[in-house]
């Protein structure tokens, strides 16, 4: 055999070695397709997990995945999002300083907002436009998914307007192919994101403040302010001009608008960081805890005295969008006005309000007095503070004490005349003073102690046995004797995790939501083919957000649940 031979069937040899079933080595087909499976980027299996949590607001979007404790990223609304393909001016030097000429008096501020609540002269298209533009851009920049359709749940507002519903639902199932899309409630959420089941919520929002009263993950009454960020931001921009001697004039018209000589982002930012809110004139008593109070060591040589004239204290700020930039030297007081003014307006009597306009403490209370009287004694003991408006500095500690100064006023009576006070005394003292027509005559105890008369008859009030209640005999044997009663009939705030938080936990739970829609459903229907909650049998609707919703509700009746058609 020759050398060339050998040499040409070596090779032969060695695949053939390689390729033997004894040789106990498996081809790489088996373990690439495990290390694909488990780190892919991304899977079949791992995009049908995959659930995204959307959260909407007037000025921003939140966005993450369900399970999740904090929101992946946060997208705001701005005019620099309706920028075309090479629009550059953003970065020209005079680009702040001419605001006045891309946003008219009446534009100011509104193209910082996703939608407005009256939607008689607003353009869906838009609305639309911005959703789309946002979620790619949170998608991209902070998801780092592909655009493979996945299902989704949004966490909306109780009062969105349902054609701002049905745009937000356009968009998402048309332009981002969502199977199945899940709608929560931003009071419930607010309140599962604090562990409770009942709260009064009361959301500081952008276009109006709403106090809702959540009792067992139901919202059982709604109630509005148009006193929020908004009005804020114009009550700042009005200190500030009047501090600049351009003081707006009031609009003799509805046609004319209120003159603007700062820009919105200034105003904004500075209504967000600088402006506070007075301590109550009645502040809530605390408690006294048991024992005596804890009496925190200091030295006694150390005393500190405040300074002369702290009140009246100064800061600077500096304003550039003004037509001469300028920097103004207010004192803390004036840096006051503009939260009081928007959220109490003390200077006006409650009488000059209307329903829509009424300020914050009057508005808790109000809702708080129309409740039932144990959704009332639950509510109030669960006090949430959310939304914008609730990190300025000191207000929601201001409407905690207002709120409890004017029930120690007034208490719970519906009615607050005078005459009808004095009508109620006269009642309860001639209620005291009756006795019972049907009782006959009295008798005379043989010995007086221990007893006294209650409505005309005598009983002995230290030998009495009182009555076995059997249902609290049966609640007490099954009942705990460690576990506290729940806090009820005083007034108690409580902190949240926030909307995001808490639908996040509902959706990880696998908590049936408030309204699931199908794709196929909404293209062949859309809002008209959602029925009402009364009429959708409850069972049948009864659906859970993990992963085996899809198609669920394509053949059963399905509703919007609080946004449907009434």
């Amino acid at each position: 055999m020759s050398a060339a031979t050998v040499s040409t069937t070596l090779p032969h040899r060695a695949v053939a070695n390689i390729k033997s079933p004894g040789g106990g080595l498996s081809g790489p087909s088996t373990p690439l397709r495990g290390v694909a499976s488990n780190f892919g980027s991304p899977s079949s299996l791992r995009a049908e997990e995959d659930l995204l949590l959307i959260e909407f607001g007037t000025r921003k979007l939140h966005i993450g995945f369900a399970g999740d404790a904090v929101p992946r990223g946060c997208v705001w609304f701005g005019p620099d999002q309706q920028r075309r393909v090479g629009d550059f001016r953003v970065w020209q030097m005079d680009y702040r300083d001419e605001w006045a000429k891309r946003e008219s008096d009446s534009e100011w501020g509104k193209s910082h907002e996703l939608w407005q609540p009256d939607v008689r002269d607003l353009d869906l298209g838009l609305v639309e436009d911005k959703i789309e533009r946002a979620m790619r851009e949170a998608i991209t920049k902070y998801m780092l998914i592909d655009s493979r359709p996945r299902r989704m749940v949004c966490v909306l507002p109780s009062g969105l307007p349902l054609p701002i519903l049905s745009a937000t639902l356009d968009t998402l199932f048309s332009r981002f192919m969502s199977p199945t899309i899940s709608l929560l409630s931003i009071p419930v959420a607010v309140a599962v994101g604090a562990g409770v089941r009942s709260a009064l919520v009361i959301d500081l929002g952008w276009s109006e403040t709403v106090v809702t009263s959540v009792y067992e993950y139901r919202e059982v009454r709604t109630d509005r302010s148009i006193r929020a960020g908004r009005m804020l931001t114009e009550q700042t921009h009005k200190l500030l001009a009047s501090r600049l001697g351009q003081s707006p004039q009031r609009p003799s018209t509805e046609s004319e608008c209120t003159k603007h000589v700062l820009s919105f982002e200034e105003c904004s930012e500075i209504a967000s960081r600088v402006v506070w809110c007075k301590a109550s004139q009645h502040p809530a008593s605390a408690k006294p805890e048991d024992g005596l109070a804890t009496v925190e060591e200091q030295d006694e040589s150390d005393v500190r005295t405040h300074p002369q004239g702290c009140d009246h204290a100064k800061t600077p700020i500096p304003l550039r969008s003004a037509a001469t930039p300028e920097t103004l030297e207010l004192s803390y007081d004036q840096l006051a006005e503009p939260c009081e003014n928007t959220f109490f307006d003390s200077q006006c009597s409650p009488r000059s309000f209307d329903d829509h306009e009424l300020p914050l403490h009057l508005l808790v209370y109000r809702s708080l007095l129309e409740l039932p009287l144990d959704v009332r004694a639950v509510c109030m003991s669960r006090i949430i503070f959310t939304g914008g408006c609730a990190k300025v500095l000191g207000l929601r500690k201001r409407i905690f004490d207002d709120v409890s100064q004017l029930i120690r006023e007034k208490g719970w009576d519906p009615v607050q005349t005078k005459p009808s006070d004095k009508l109620g005394a006269a009642s309860r003292l001639k209620k005291r003073g009756s006795r019972q027509g049907n009782s006959g005559p009295t008798g005379v105890p043989p010995d007086g102690a221990g007893e006294e008369e209650q409505d005309g008859v005598w009983h002995d009030a230290a030998n009495t046995v009182p009555e076995a209640d059997p249902v609290e005999e049966q609640l007490k044997r099954g009942r705990d004797r460690k576990e506290q009663p729940p806090v009820c009939g005083k007034m108690r705030a409580v902190e949240s995790l926030g909307a995001w938080s808490g639908a996040s936990l509902i959706t990880q739970l696998k908590a049936p939501a408030i309204a699931t829609i199908d794709r196929d459903v909404w293209q062949q229907q859309g809002a008209a083919g959602a029925g009402r909650v009364g009429d959708v049998d409850t069972k049948s609707q009864r659906q859970s957000v993990g992963p085996a919703i899809r198609g669920a509700t394509s053949g059963s009746s399905w509703t919007l649940g609080v946004w449907g058609v009434v």
